[in-house]
């Protein structure tokens, strides 16, 4: 089975270390530590899937998914937001969503971001 591709943002290396680990036997992993490169990389790889670190410098992922979104061959890609400011029970109250994107705590387990990336893929 033909593993889907997601392209996962976060500017902090262990950060995306670990969820290589964890993610990396799933799906087909494209990484970056650079929000700058993710247009680049999303036209490039064509991820079915977008996981995007919400605090970043530079541009943050509410810039980079308005980003995506004015790009007519990008939009189309689920932005999933990956977050440290907000609590899994915060987001509970958000209905789960950030600035209108799905989004989930670091603090959760894997198996949750899991979820929400299979939903995203319609499974």
């Amino acid at each position: 089975m033909k593993r889907s591709k997601i392209l996962l943002v976060d500017d902090d290396h262990a950060v995306l270390e670990y969820f290589e680990a964890k993610l990396g036997t799933r799906y087909q992993l494209v990484v970056t530590h650079a929000p700058e490169q993710v247009l680049m990389l999303a036209r490039q790889h064509a991820p079915q899937v977008i996981v995007c670190d919400v605090d970043m410098p530079g541009i943050d992922g509410g810039e980079l998914s308005g980003a995506l979104f004015a790009d007519e061959h990008l939009r189309d890609i689920p932005v999933l937001f990956l977050t440290a400011l907000a609590t899994p029970e915060e987001l509970e109250r958000l209905a789960g969503q950030l600035g209108g994107r799905p989004a989930v705590s670091k603090s959760e387990p894997v198996a949750r971001l899991v979820a929400r990336i299979e939903s995203l893929l319609g499974r």
